[in-house]
């Protein structure tokens, strides 16, 4: 079964872009394994707390990324 977990930071896509998110994945590995692989994808979108992640040595924030949340 095709599985992606996608995580971003808490706030930064709405539902619909999490809903494009999940059918681009789905159309990803259909393209690469054929459409029998379609009812066994699963794609889940994860959002982390502002601050619940880091790179490099360095917490991450969406100040620090300059990004803003998006409104709900």
């Amino acid at each position: 079964m095709p599985f992606a977990n996608i995580k971003l930071p808490e706030g930064v896509a709405d539902a619909a872009r999490k809903e494009e998110i999940i059918h681009r994945v789905t159309a990803m590995f259909v393209e690469y394994f054929g459409e029998a692989a379609r009812p066994y994808t699963m794609v889940l979108v994860d959002e982390v707390a502002d601050g619940g992640w880091g790179r490099a040595d360095e917490t991450l924030t969406l100040e620090k990324m300059g990004l803003k949340p998006k409104q709900a």
